[in-house]
């Protein structure tokens, strides 16, 4: 195994998340914050270990194989948050609020220990945003080029033609990077401007625009978007959160290459909208029904806010509008259920991806159609292909991770001594890196804080083992790995 080059890859990304921590070091400057030093001194600190272990790596190989891109994208994903902490500890925060919040950022997640924004520096507000605008394209470029190539969950089915893990992956990566980057900066960019056209001030349109678009959620006032509720920024931010919950490579043929019909023809897009707009017309038409005194205005205004909200759950971006865990207890279940969508394949949301859904539902049809009729072939097609039996058996195997590790962080949270309702949202948003959970505790009108350190814990590694498809940690923890 060429260690070497992960060495490398680590280095350099390290070097860059250091000097990621500037722009907060120049703001608190501007504002007069004596909180600057914070991030110039963890800045020197990024860039001296990046610079060191890229020298003493002795500089990337010519070449790297599969086994390499599994362990950089694992090692990645657990080194970058730890040197993202270092902020945080400066802050005055302790080890585990200050890992719970640089993982949740990084992977966009989206749940927070913090309390009081509206009174903290902006520094610091701006390094949670930047942390996550990082990690939502780091996730982009991991789904696009790195787990197709892998075979990991599934996400073999959008491997580009002809690419390979052996001498081209990370010319590859850079290659995909370049074009992946452009794209998501042109709409962050555009997010930021109609933000400040529908009454953000610029710091709030530059950090909300950086969340939106990665689906982190991460806001810079503690009511989260409800703050801007005067405003018509919550038209915008349903608009953005849905295109981030969107395939990046088919934006990036809209966009650079002016070719629509695959984003058209694409099922995932189709099934995405379908679900958005039908739970959203399931908890108007309930609350119309039935709830006595009304929580809405109005129809459209109802349509809006259970849009907004649910879109935000399923891509995972985790901003919350109104306190919809007080809707009634079947919007509650409605909102679980949102949980664990996702958004599409090769997007910045999270979830089991609409793909997968789809896979899974025509399996469980195909398997139903054979017990009637044994001796019938069922061919399970996605996008008009057959899926293959490997692909198949992939797809199976991330949900049943899923599902399994969505049960022992529940059962582990809840052995902390957490309630059941707490235990099982808590779980849930983490595996599926959304943010806010349900009930009083960490619903969308609270946070993380209260929670023991161990339940805390239980949370961070369920949003890296979320964040990284399961399958990608599973096999590093395996003897065969190793031996090659």
């Amino acid at each position: 195994m060429q260690i070497r080059a992960v060495i490398f890859a680590i280095g350099i990304m390290i070097a860059l998340l250091g000097a990621a921590m500037l722009p907060s070091a120049l703001l608190d400057i501007a504002d007069g914050s004596d909180q600057w030093s914070i991030f110039l001194i963890s800045s020197a600190i990024s860039l001296l270990i990046g610079a060191g272990l890229a020298v003493l790596s002795g500089g990337a190989p010519p070449s790297t194989g599969a086994r390499e891109a599994f362990l950089l994208t694992v090692a990645i994903w657990i080194v970058l948050p730890i040197i993202a902490t270092i902020p945080f500890i400066s802050y005055g925060m302790s080890f585990t609020d200050s890992l719970f919040e640089a993982v949740s950022g990084l992977t966009t997640t989206g749940s927070t220990v913090m309390t009081g924004l509206d009174s903290t520096p902006r520094g610091i507000l701006l390094w949670r945003a930047i942390l996550q605008w990082i990690g939502g394209i780091g996730i982009i470029v991991t789904a696009i080029a790195i787990l197709p190539m892998l075979r990991v969950g599934g996400m073999q089915l959008f491997q580009i033609e002809s690419s390979d893990v052996s001498g081209k992956f990370l010319p590859r990566i850079t290659e995909i990077t370049a074009q992946t980057g452009i794209v998501y900066i042109i709409i962050s960019m555009a997010c930021a401007i109609v933000y400040a056209a529908c009454g953000m001030s610029a710091f709030d349109a530059i950090a909300h625009s950086m969340t939106t678009m990665s689906a982190g959620g991460y806001s810079t006032h503690d009511a989260s978007f409800a703050f801007f509720s005067d405003t018509p920024a919550a038209y915008a931010a349903t608009f953005f959160m849905f295109i981030a919950g969107l395939p990046f490579s088919l934006l990036t043929l809209m966009l650079l290459h002016g070719r629509w019909r695959p984003m058209i023809n694409d099922p995932q897009p189709r099934l995405y909208v379908c679900l958005a707009l039908g739970f959203s017309a399931v908890i108007v038409i309930w609350h119309e029904a039935v709830v006595d005194p009304p929580i809405f205005d109005h129809i459209f205004h109802g349509f809006r806010e259970a849009l907004f909200n649910i879109i935000s759950i399923m891509t995972g971006t985790g901003y919350a509008s109104a306190p919809y865990d007080t809707w009634g207890e079947p919007v509650v279940v409605i909102f679980l259920i949102a949980t664990f969508m996702g958004g599409c394949a090769g997007s910045a949301a999270c979830g089991i991806k609409m793909f997968r859904l789809e896979i899974s539902f025509k399996a469980v049809m195909a398997y139903a159609a054979q017990i009637v009729r044994p001796n019938r072939v069922v061919r399970i097609r996605y996008a008009g292909r057959t899926v293959p039996g490997d692909t198949l058996q992939s797809v199976m195997v991330f949900v049943f991770l899923y599902m399994a590790t969505f049960v022992a962080a529940t059962i582990l949270i809840s052995m902390t001594g957490e309630d059941l309702l707490t235990s099982i949202s808590g779980a849930a948003t983490s595996v599926s890196n959304v943010g806010p959970g349900l009930g009083p505790v960490i619903g969308p009108s609270g946070t993380f804080q209260s929670l023991s350190d161990p339940a805390k814990w239980v949370c961070l590694i369920a949003m890296l083992l979320g964040r990284l498809e399961f399958v990608a940690v599973f096999t590093l923890m395996t003897a065969r790995f190793w031996r090659g």
